[in-house]
Formats: structure tokens, C-alpha cells, sequence
């Protein structure tokens, strides 16, 4: 008997299954193109920066503990967790839909009809007061013939996945974020550093100039502008201070922080990581974490719109309950059982379109869903790009920056040589040499940063930074 009823099982089960297949459908990664989408860079290595861990891309002992500190207790990334958690609750519940619910009910009901309802001859006043006794269990089952069910739990565990793949968006982000503030910390104490220096000489400048004023070999005009000069590097030094204090301010938002002071090193004792291997395009697919994200956004818009089309079809529901039912509480357990089973099957047949509505609302979703998922491989592709190129132009300037401030320093050096002994010169040319040379000590710093930032950047959009 046992066999057979497990025949019966099998085979019931077997046709829930074929049925569940001819109305939804099974997902597949769509194919998408990924074909020369880093622009002039054509590689067949299967190597990544992206695999590395941040230790070993970064050599800077302070950016690693303030990365870590970040991982640690950046708060974005702890309502990413949370959000990860209310996306694992919902997925739960799609896989306890499979189970029967199962009710308890205890009750009492109070009947009382007068002598008039039970139409006793008049002038009789008789008044009946039953009570009856009930205790019952109640379950209802819904049978997932046609694989709605299965579609719900795989979009929510689709959603839960996408949870997760925001998660480490956020990671890979904040890493990046982390580490390009801190460059641009560093940069911005280099560039204040050398406007103090050049103050400094610019300072003793002037005093050179009123000398040669009273030597009489230069006027007054000479010294004004040799004032104005200094003051000219002066007033920039408050302006890197305030953007000095408002990106210690930033960093320590991302470290969960009080706005206050950085530790950190010097732009100088910065090493540029330098084997960039981007490998093969298709590996951003399993990389770049906001990529997943986008494909598992289409994944649950996919099932969505299996469920949708499984309310065209009808529901089978099986409803049971039994207890206990007496007129009497002492009775209520002698010989007072009942029961019921009930198999329903549900047709729609007509709902004023709200299931033609589902769908087609489903089926856009879907393909808005494909769309963001399609954006999202061409803007991993141009990122990449664009942080390839950034450090590569950053290198072509190094060289050319180098002999731009070498060749400045001797200008300087010349013109006021010539202020000084001869009159082939004028103060102009002194100020035009100084200002030409502070301008390209500042933008060398600019180069160097871009070159630091053009990794970082380039780690970030290979999918780096969560593995």
C-alpha cells in the first residue's frame, strides 16, 4: 500500500513539473557582446589587477589601516549588510510558501432562541440556551503545478544575490573613494609645501629688489611688483589649507569618524604600481560587482514575469481541518471528532485585466531590466578605458613636465642674474619666469596624482577590491 501511494506521489509530482515547464520558462545568461570594449587595448591574458588584494596594490602603510578602518565601519556599507539581511528574510519566506499553513482554533459560541422562534402556542415563555464547544486544526496547501512558487523563491533569491552584489559596489567603492582622497590629500600638502617655499624665496626677493633699488638700478615700480608678486603666492596658501581641511573632513566621513585629522605619508614616498593587466573583457561578467548586480536585477525581472504568466492558469488549493465539537466542555473529548478535506481547483476567467496587466508590466520590467544590464557592460568597458588612458597620459607628461621645470628654474635663475648686473633685462621677465615655474612645480604634482588615481580608478572599474 505504502509503494503505491508513493507511485502516486511520483508520478503527481512528475506532471506538477511538466506542466511548471510548458508555462515558465529557465533562465539563461543572455549573450552579450564584450568584444573590443576596451578601446585600443585588444588582450587575450586571463590576468587582472582586479584579483589582488588592496595590501598589494597599495604600499602606503597608513592608506592600508585606513582602508581597513573603512571596511571596518563605513556606514554605507553597513546599511548595504542590513539591506542584505531584509533581502535574505524575503527569500525565507518564498521557501516556506512551499509548506502547508496550519491554523489552531479554540472557540465557544453562545446560542439562545426565545419561546416566539421556536413558535411555542402563546402565553408559553420558553427561552433555549446552547453552547457549543469547538477545537479544530485547519491547513491549506497550494500545489505548485505550474511552478509559481519556484519562480517567486528564484527571484528572491535572485533579489537576495543582488543585495549582495550592492554590497560590495559599496566596498570596491568606498576602497577607491578611500584611496583617492587620501592621494588627494597628500597631493594637496605637496602643492602647499611648495607655495610656502616659493613664498619664502619670493619673500627674500623682494628685499633683493628694494637693494637694488637703492643701487639705483631698478625703481620703485620694480619693487611694487616684486610685492605683489609675493602676496600673489600668499593668498593661495589659505585656499589649500581649506581644501587640506575639507578633505580630512570627507575621509573621516567614509572612516565613520569625527571630522579631524589624517595621519598619512608624502606624495614622494608614493610607489605607482605598474603591471596593469586588464585581462580579457568577458571577465568584468564575474569581477565587477555592480555588473552582477545589473544581471541579477534582469534574473529576478525574468522570473517575475514567469510568475506573471502562471495566473492565467488555474490553482489547485487543498484545504483539511478537523478537532473536536460538543455541546458540552465535559464531553468535548468523547466521540466528538469531525473532519474535512477539500481539493479546489481556481479557474480565472474574468478579473478586469489585471492579469494581461501583470504581464505586460512584467514583461517591461524585464526588458528595462536588460537594458540597465547591457549599460552597465558598456560602462564597466569605458571606464576601464578611461583609467588606461589617464595613466598612460599621465607617463607621456612625466618626462616633458620634467624639462619644463628645469628649463624654468634656469630662466629664473638667468633673468635675475640679468636684473642684477645688466640692463638686457626688466623685473617682468623675472615675474613671468617665477609664476611659470611655481604653475608647472604645481601641475607635476597634478601629473603625479592623476597617475596615482588612474590605478586606483582602474582597480575599481576591473571589479577590483572585494574578492
Amino acid at each position: 500500500m505504502n509503494n503505491n501511494k508513493n507511485i502516486y506521489i511520483f508520478v503527481a509530482g512528475f506532471i506538477a513539473l511538466s506542466f511548471a515547464s510548458c508555462v515558465t520558462q529557465k533562465y539563461k545568461q543572455p549573450e552579450l557582446k564584450t568584444e573590443n570594449l576596451y578601446r585600443g587595448i585588444s588582450s587575450t591574458d586571463s590576468t587582472s589587477i582586479a584579483d589582488l588584494q588592496p595590501s598589494v596594490l597599495f604600499k602606503d602603510e597608513a592608506l592600508r589601516a585606513l582602508i581597513q578602518e573603512g571596511l571596518s565601519n563605513n556606514l554605507d556599507l553597513k546599511s548595504a549588510i542590513e539591506r542584505m539581511r531584509i533581502a535574505q528574510a524575503n527569500l525565507t519566506g518564498s521557501k516556506l510558501a512551499f509548506l502547508p499553513t496550519l491554523t489552531a482554533d479554540v472557540s465557544v459560541a453562545d446560542n439562545k432562541q426565545s419561546s416566539a422562534a421556536l413558535n411555542f402556542p402563546s402565553g408559553v415563555n420558553i427561552n433555549t440556551e446552547t453552547q457549543l464547544y469547538k477545537a479544530q486544526l485547519s491547513a491549506s496547501w497550494e500545489l505548485d503545478i505550474w511552478g509559481k512558487l519556484a519562480s517567486s523563491k528564484r527571484s528572491a533569491l535572485a533579489s537576495f544575490l543582488q543585495t549582495d552584489a550592492a554590497k560590495r559596489v559599496v566596498q570596491t567603492q568606498l576602497i577607491s573613494n578611500i584611496a583617492n582622497a587620501y592621494y588627494s590629500l597628500i597631493a594637496l600638502d605637496q602643492q602647499l609645501k611648495i607655495t610656502e617655499q616659493t613664498l619664502k624665496v619670493r619673500e627674500k626677493s623682494v628685499e633683493t629688489i628694494k637693494s637694488l633699488k637703492e643701487a639705483g638700478i631698478v625703481n620703485g615700480a620694480a619693487v611694487v611688483q616684486s610685492e605683489a608678486n609675493k602676496y600673489a603666492a600668499e593668498v593661495s596658501i589659505p585656499d589649500l589649507k581649506r581644501s587640506i581641511r575639507e578633505t580630512e573632513n570627507a575621509l573621516s566621513i567614509l572612516l565613520n569618524r569625527p571630522a579631524g585629522q589624517i595621519q598619512r605619508s608624502n606624495i614622494d614616498n608614493q610607489q605607482v604600481y605598474n603591471d596593469l593587466n586588464t585581462g580579457v573583457p568577458s571577465l568584468l561578467l564575474k569581477n565587477r560587482p555592480d555588473v552582477q548586480q545589473a544581471e541579477f536585477a534582469f534574473r529576478a525581472a525574468f522570473e517575475n514575469t514567469n510568475v506573471a504568466k502562471t495566473y492565467f492558469y488555474p490553482s489547485l488549493t487543498l484545504t483539511a481541518n478537523g478537532g473536536l465539537s460538543s455541546l458540552k466542555l465535559q464531553n468535548l473529548f468523547d466521540n466528538s471528532v469531525f473532519y474535512n478535506i477539500v481539493g479546489g481547483l481556481t479557474q480565472p476567467i474574468f478579473n478586469r485585466g489585471q492579469n494581461k496587466v501583470r504581464l505586460e508590466t512584467a514583461k517591461a520590467n524585464q526588458q528595462i531590466a536588460f537594458n540597465d544590464f547591457q549599460k552597465a557592460i558598456l560602462t564597466a568597458g569605458s571606464e576601464v578605458s578611461n583609467a588606461l588612458y589617464a595613466y598612460q597620459t599621465a607617463i607621456e607628461k612625466e618626462t616633458s613636465r620634467a624639462k619644463q621645470i628645469a628649463s624654468l628654474q634656469k630662466a629664473v635663475e638667468f633673468t635675475e642674474e640679468l636684473l642684477k648686473y645688466s640692463s638686457a633685462t626688466n623685473y617682468t621677465d623675472v615675474l613671468t619666469s617665477e609664476q611659470s615655474l611655481l604653475n608647472a612645480q604645481l601641475s607635476a604634482v597634478n601629473d603625479k596624482l592623476q597617475k596615482l588615481q588612474a590605478v586606483v580608478n582602474l582597480y575599481r572599474a576591473l571589479g577590483g577590491g572585494w574578492k
